[in-house]
């Protein structure tokens, strides 16, 4: 078993870029999760497989700081970008 230290400001990054690069729209607690991930990537041998599971949505934060830059029309971007 390894402990992960991990700043604040990191999940909450994490989770932004999961839902603006992958889609996927979760809560801080899925950022820190997936940041460790990240972090044990980092240092697995070539070719290793992992299993991530994201504990909370992103549906909480919606009136939080987490997606303030996020807007109704954001989808109409992302469909014109396609």
């Amino acid at each position: 078993m390894k402990l992960l230290l991990s700043m604040t400001r990191h999940p909450i990054e994490t989770a932004k870029d999961l839902a603006k690069k992958e889609g996927i729209f979760c809560g801080i607690s899925a950022g820190a999760t997936m940041q460790g991930a990240l972090q044990i990537a980092e240092v697995a041998p070539k070719n290793s497989t992992f299993c991530v599971m994201l504990p909370d949505t992103g549906e909480r934060y919606l009136s939080s700081p987490l997606f303030e830059n996020i807007t109704e029309e954001s989808d109409d971007d992302w469909l014109a970008a396609q």
